[in-house]
């Protein structure tokens, strides 16, 4: 498929945040390190020499490469971003650039040659994390001070061209066709190498996209903030990272999980504005899911069986300029789909204003039952109005998707 048809029509995507960074499990020396358990060597500005240790003891005997694609395919996603080296600098796969990996601890396999192929064998697109501008290992790599020199006397292009390409190259060459490669904080990195680091990735693999964190809106895609949405929708491709707890990387103190019902709504959201979700779990340092998290996706997967037809492929924008009360709206070049998060009471009527398309039909997704509509027109306050009428006696899970059928094109008025 087309690289600008998969990512626009997937929607929906699985991060994993994965190191040796878990094995701290977001506490150093008794204390909660705050700001991301991903972050708690530079957090806590933990000494490499003793960091570097948790290596000799890594060994996470519960990952299961085919286990953890077969969920993502039952959570309902369609890519897998996995991080191949985040910005402790460790890399969780096989590198000869770097002894400072996975194979130099005690598991001695590869969990990223493992995951690309149960991706291949179950049809899920494989994307690849990898920090190209902070490492807290390498004595020219940007982010660690207390260990190094301060970052701006480090000599970045040594640490570019020994470190950054030639593993860009190992992920790129030995691991099959990646989807994404997913680039983060690129901060001061010097445009011209931005530049250089995105050319050399389409010379390896053309079809790969590039996210916008290669810097300097040179990426196939604009890339949100963390956990943003925003308020309109957004011109092109773009993606929302987020978390389902507060942090990327395992957290033993961290169990404020999202529910269901909110990953289901922000997916929503998202979709309607023209993005894709990207959602994130971090495995413990035994290379197990949290059962958080698996308790959430699994309940929003479910919802996705019945409704996937309102999400996947959803690529029209639907702004209103009316605050919409009861829900969002998302849709494709034929039906219009109607979440529904607030059940209306009493008339049990939900109401669109604005929309001037003509409606042939609404029925409810998941069961295919007909619902009574009205639309009109009123000239004095130039107001288009559609009303849809729910069962009296409805029962809302978390969204209920109303399928509006139209004719033509899908025409939103403008307030002037």
């Amino acid at each position: 498929m087309a690289r600008d048809h998969w990512f626009k029509d997937a929607k929906y995507g699985l991060f994993i945040h994965w190191g040796i960074y878990s094995m701290l499990g977001g506490v150093y020396k008794g204390e909660k390190i705050p700001y991301g358990a991903e972050w708690i060597m530079k957090n806590a500005e933990i000494p490499l020499q003793e960091y570097r240790k948790l290596a000799e003891t890594f060994n996470p005997v519960d990952f299961d490469a085919e286990d953890i694609v077969g969920k993502a395919k039952k959570w309902g996603m369609k890519y897998i971003v996995f991080t191949a080296k985040h910005h402790d600098g460790f890399a969780m796969y096989h590198s000869e650039v770097s002894d400072y990996n996975i194979m130099n601890t005690p598991f001695q396999r590869d969990p990223l040659k493992e995951l690309a192929e149960e991706c291949r064998k179950q049809g899920i697109i494989l994307g690849i994390y990898y920090s190209q501008m902070q490492d807290w290992e390498d004595e020219n790599g940007w982010g660690n001070e207390w260990d190094f020199k301060p970052d701006k006397e480090k000599d970045f292009e040594k640490y570019f061209y020994n470190k950054v390409k030639p593993q860009v190259k190992e992920l790129l060459t030995n691991y099959g066709e990646v989807g994404i490669m997913w680039f983060d904080t690129p901060y001061v990195m010097p445009v011209q190498l931005c530049e250089e680091l995105k050319a050399y990735t389409k010379s390896l693999q053309p079809d790969c996209l590039v996210n916008g964190r290669i810097g300097y809106k040179l990426g196939d895609y604009r890339q949100m903030s963390d956990n943003e949405i925003p308020v309109l929708s957004f011109p092109g491709d773009w993606e929302t990272p987020m978390t389902l707890n507060d942090t990327w990387g395992y957290s033993r103190v961290d169990h404020n999980w999202k529910s269901a019902a909110d990953v289901l709504y922000k997916l929503v959201d998202v979709v309607g504005k023209g993005g894709n979700l990207l959602l994130n779990i971090g495995p413990d340092e035994k290379g197990k899911v949290p059962e958080g998290s698996c308790k959430v996706l699994d309940e929003a997967g479910r919802w996705l069986d019945l409704n996937g037809e309102s999400i996947y492929k959803c690529n029209l924008n639907m702004d209103f300029q009316y605050e919409i009360s009861w829900g969002r709206v998302t849709g494709n070049d034929r039906k219009m789909f109607l979440h529904v998060f607030k059940y209306p009471e009493f008339p049990y009527e939900i109401l669109i204003t604005g929309l001037k398309t003509k409606i042939k039909k609404v029925t409810i997704l998941d069961n295919c039952e007909e619902l009574q509509f009205f639309q009109s027109y009123e000239p004095a306050r130039d107001e288009y109005r559609f009303r849809v009428l729910l069962p009296k006696n409805g029962k809302l899970d978390k969204d209920m998707v109303l399928c509006a059928e139209y004719e033509g094109e899908i025409e939103i008025q403008k307030l002037e």
